[in-house]
């Protein structure tokens, strides 16, 4: 259980296998008893896309919503850690061709236009990796 996300949702929409989940994401703090007076305590409301082929779940039904812990720490690094050392490389790659801070720092930021563009053209083959599943609540 330990390498898996669990939020509890209910189901808003379905549409044949395709079944779209509210949860709710709440900070770490959401549950202080101080959150009132705190600007940091945060809670959203957000729609998860689920397929499922059962089509055993009404709208209105709770449900868990789960996800493997790996998609998690595969978002953060497309995310976040590979455009990090995209931008990092490539600005002491062109620092060492150019000996220019300016023109080395944009054109730093100009690659990761790409790496943002390709991740955008694999969306379809993502989505299949970073899939949701969803389980009935006792």
């Amino acid at each position: 259980m330990a390498d898996t996300i669990r939020h509890q949702g209910i189901v808003e929409n379905i549409n044949g296998t395709h079944l779209q989940v509210r949860i709710v994401q709440t900070s770490a703090c959401a549950s202080c008893s101080i959150k009132g007076h705190c600007s940091s305590a945060d809670t959203k409301e957000k729609l998860i896309d689920v397929i499922d082929e059962s089509s055993s779940y009404q709208p209105g039904d709770r449900v868990w919503v789960v996800g493997e812990l790996s998609m998690g720490v595969m978002a953060v690094l497309l995310a976040f850690v590979f455009p990090f050392f995209v931008l990092i490389f490539s600005l002491f790659a062109f620092m060492a061709m150019w000996h220019d801070e300016l023109v080395s720092a944009l054109c730093s930021l100009g690659l990761l236009i790409p790496y943002y563009y390709i991740l955008w053209l694999n969306k379809s083959r993502l989505g299949k990796k970073f899939s949701f599943s969803i389980k009935p609540m006792n």
